[in-house]
């Protein structure tokens, strides 16, 4: 019996995607190769000027308001006159709208940097432009290829999940970034998988637990066991969840998945990997799995990895960085889903099931095979 549902919608909107890239590569072509070439070299430009905005709060400074530039440079306590030009230079891109003559107001796509807006990626503009997640780009990129280094560790001496133990404040806002992927997933991966089969989720590499809080709001049968990073754990507020009627349901665990995850107690739980494995080289990602099917053992639980599937020749520009950003940040990589399976196959699980969702990522379905 199939995992899916939703099955046209998700089918739909897989197409529309593929229609979007082409359209999305169309001007590329058409672009004079020395123009493109400085478009791209001087791309980051335009990402600094975003993380001002972000770091300045304007979107939340504007809120649902037109603000000439002059009462929002005092809101923000900036001058005046740059900041009119950060803004025209922004909303030529598409982000915040020039309502009239030096008045800005937000629009759909700056709506998105504001803290606690529904799709907010704020925290995710403010990670990758950190001092920690760009200077490696900057810094270590060329480094990293001459030597076969990881950038981050090139710059930072250490690799990233050491780094974040250290580096607390770091952590918070790693945490803070990863708990938006919704924002991109939407929340596709609740609706377009069946749950009702399951009255446990284990959440391995759950951070804050956003994911499972998201599951149990739609599927009141789950309950979910979140388990993470010894220090994820401890730097969580207390109470994690304020809402009685998900705090009983969810409960945190604190621990190394290299030692060991969660066993499960039966056929009725599930292990979720939600965007853990491909931020490891396969080496460690196939320790993960191994422990992973451990914890398994002969329960015939599932396991659900939810990741890209990148395919053969990968023509999509999203994924394409998303592997970049793997190769620069640590040993990880997006996967092909004959590398997944060959992953699976060493570890002792095979793949049941690949659930297309409504966004660019998946659920593969796994089965211990022992």
């Amino acid at each position: 019996m199939s995992f899916r549902r939703n099955r046209f919608a998700v089918a739909l909107l897989s197409k529309l995607m593929r229609f979007a890239t082409r359209v999305q590569a169309a001007p590329t072509r058409m672009v004079p190769p020395p123009f493109r070439l400085l478009q791209v070299g001087s791309a980051f430009w335009l990402s600094r000027a975003l993380h001002a905005a972000a770091e300045l709060e304007l979107a939340d400074f504007l809120g649902e308001e037109t603000l000439a530039v002059a009462e929002l440079a005092e809101r923000a306590g900036v001058a005046a006159e740059p900041l009119y030009r950060l803004l025209r230079m922004l909303a030529a891109n598409g982000i915040f709208e020039e309502a009239e003559l030096a008045s800005y107001r937000n629009n759909p796509v700056s709506h998105c940097l504001r803290k606690d807006a529904p799709g907010s990626v704020r925290e995710m503009v403010l990670l990758h432009n950190s001092d920690e997640m760009s200077l490696p780009w900057y810094q270590g990129l060329v480094t990293g290829l001459r030597e076969n280094r990881v950038p981050f560790e090139v710059v930072h001496g250490r690799e990233l999940f050491s780094y974040l133990d250290q580096h607390p404040d770091f952590d918070r806002r790693f945490a803070g970034a990863m708990s938006q992927v919704e924002a991109l997933l939407g929340d596709s991966f609740v609706t377009d998988f069946d749950w009702g089969r399951f009255r446990r989720v284990i959440d391995i590499g759950g951070s804050n637990g956003n994911k499972s809080i998201a599951i149990l709001k739609q599927w009141p049968q789950l309950s979910a066991l979140v388990f993470d990073r010894e220090s994820m754990i401890a730097s969580l507020p207390q109470p994690p969840i304020e809402d009685p009627a998900l705090a009983g349901r969810i409960t945190w665990q604190g621990g190394d998945l290299f030692d060991g995850v969660p066993p499960a107690r039966d056929a009725q739980d599930v292990m979720l990997l939600s965007a853990v494995l491909h931020g490891l080289d396969d080496v460690d990602a196939l320790r993960c799995l191994q422990c992973v099917a451990q914890g398994v053992g002969s329960t015939d639980a599932r396991v659900l990895i939810m990741e890209l599937v990148m395919p053969p020749r990968c023509d999509d520009p999203a994924m394409a960085a998303f592997d970049m950003q793997m190769l620069v940040g640590n040993r990880g990589k997006e996967r092909t889903r004959e590398q997944w399976c060959a992953l699976f196959q060493e570890a002792g699980l095979e793949l049941e099931e690949q659930v297309p969702l409504r966004s660019m990522g998946c659920i593969l379905v796994l089965r211990h095979t022992a």
